[in-house]
């Protein structure tokens, strides 16, 4: 979708985009030092590279080998995905210096995804995300996560 929109994102002269991510897509949640190794090397991380990983995380899936390999044993494929997604925010705000590209983590929210088990409600968790849309431009940076209202290390 991201793609889509860069004509006229790109097009802007405050073009944000804000993907809602997860904490449990941060790296110390990927215990395979190979994935964390890519994922975690900004001047290197490309789609590639990106790929690269999900691909073998998908193959060692299929195979039954994610406990062995290192992956994580409790939500795997939401965690490899959410750190994916944060790696290639940071992918598309390298590529884009005029767009400014973040991930936030909105917090635990009651929602259907949390069998309403969240601590925040859904107006809660929003401020974070429509706050990074509403930035004055003097006042960005780009390809950082954000949990809530707070920068923090992928």
């Amino acid at each position: 979708m991201i793609e889509a929109f860069l004509p006229l994102l790109q097009a802007s002269d405050s073009a944000r985009v804000v993907n809602v991510s997860s904490l449990l897509g941060l790296l110390k949640n990927v215990p395979n030092e190979w994935a964390k190794e890519i994922l975690s090397d900004v001047e290197n991380l490309s789609e590639e590279r990106i790929d690269e990983v999900l691909r073998e995380f998908l193959k060692d899936m299929k195979e039954g080998m994610l406990e062995t390999k290192g992956w994580p044993k409790h939500l795997s494929a939401y965690k490899l995905s959410k750190a994916a997604f944060n790696a290639y925010t940071r992918v598309l705000a390298k590529r884009y210096k005029k767009i400014c590209f973040n991930s936030v983590c909105p917090g635990y929210v009651k929602t259907d995804m949390t069998c309403n088990t969240g601590q925040l409600t859904a107006a809660e968790g929003a401020q974070s995300v429509v706050r990074l849309a509403l930035l004055p431009n003097d006042k960005l940076n780009s390809g950082l996560f954000f949990h809530q209202q707070q920068v923090s290390s992928f």
